[in-house]
């Protein structure tokens, strides 16, 4: 069965904000979607959370530095059937996201 992939409100929000800079960002985030969609969890396992919740790199071709110069994509998988996209930004615009914030995104997904 795939799994379902829904979207915080912050994700949509910095979405469309960063499609602004980088007009191609849907596409960037296709692979990510559909791996997902696949019951797989990529990236890492944020730890200090308190849930299952993971921070996935994906390239941006806009900034052509890979990875490492791309988008980063919180996400939380505490369900069977579905994950959560909660936000996303670039690695160039900031260097990491608080636990704080995430907690707070995460408990919004679950009230």
């Amino acid at each position: 069965m795939p799994t379902k992939v829904d979207t915080h409100p912050t994700f949509r929000k910095r979405t469309r904000r960063l499609r602004r800079r980088f007009p191609s960002i849907h596409l960037d985030l296709r692979p990510l979607f559909q791996r997902l969609r696949s019951n797989e969890l990529p990236g890492d396992r944020v730890s200090g959370v308190g849930y299952t919740v993971y921070k996935v790199r994906v390239p941006n071709r806009a900034a052509r530095r890979g990875k490492s110069g791309g988008f980063r994509v919180i996400y939380y998988a505490q369900f069977r059937d579905r994950v959560v996209l909660l936000t996303i930004y670039s690695k160039t615009d900031e260097p990491d996201i608080s636990i704080a914030e995430i907690r707070r995104m995460v408990l919004e997904v679950e009230a």
